[in-house]
């Protein structure tokens, strides 16, 4: 039984930080074909962001509910794109999720998880298939909760929601996007891989790093 608490958490924002750094010149690319080409940009400022955030704070002072919610106030100031009410609403449903604990165990990261996927999808109102990040998100999210209910451990967990968020991702690629900028694209947007579904692979992977990996 894996037992996460707010100095996992920080771990785990600061490997997604890192992350979406290192990814931010190939996302910008994926934008520049379908969108305004800032996509990775926007990605790494507000996690950067949350990340020097929580750096300035006590963090033992802090319970999993007031990491997330200090997150998605740090997110949403620092990215002004629509990614930042996203992946604010995103750590506030989190934070919901958790509230009261003081440490996760394994299903309340996984409830933590599907919330942030449902978050996405009720603030941006989109559907599988719209070619958005959802495409990701929400594949994600129900590996997840389909592996924890087959009693895999955390890391397996969180492995599978990588696997179907990749998947997910790729298979943007034969959508027409319905949503956003690229919509105006019509059917040009075909074979091109949402940047808001990969960057959610990036964000994901780095969460199960940040998690699992010593």
């Amino acid at each position: 039984m894996t037992t996460i608490d707010s100095s996992h958490l920080v771990r785990m924002f600061n490997q997604v930080a890192a992350a979406l750094d290192a990814d931010k010149d190939r996302l910008c690319q994926l934008d520049g074909v379908i969108g305004d080409a800032d996509h990775g940009i926007a990605m790494e400022l507000g996690f950067s962001a949350v990340r020097d955030t929580l750096a300035s704070l006590d963090v033992a002072g802090l319970d999993p509910t007031a990491v997330f919610n200090t997150a998605a106030k740090s997110f949403l100031n620092a990215v002004g794109a629509s990614s930042g009410p996203l992946y604010a609403t995103a750590f506030m449903r989190a934070g919901a999720a958790v509230k009261g604990k003081p440490a996760l165990e394994e299903a309340d990261m996984v409830a933590a998880l599907q919330a942030m996927a449902k978050g996405i999808q009720d603030r941006g109102k989109a559907e599988i298939g719209e070619k958005t990040m959802i495409d990701a998100w929400v594949p994600a999210a129900d590996a997840a909760g389909a592996a924890f209910a087959a009693g895999k451990p955390l890391a397996q967990v969180l492995e599978a929601a990588v696997v179907a968020a990749n998947e997910g991702a790729e298979a943007t690629k034969a959508m027409v996007a319905a949503k956003g900028r690229s919509a105006r694209l019509g059917d040009r947007s075909i074979g091109h891989m949402d940047p808001g579904a990969a960057s959610a692979v990036t964000v994901l992977e780095a969460m199960r790093q940040g998690l699992t990996e010593a």
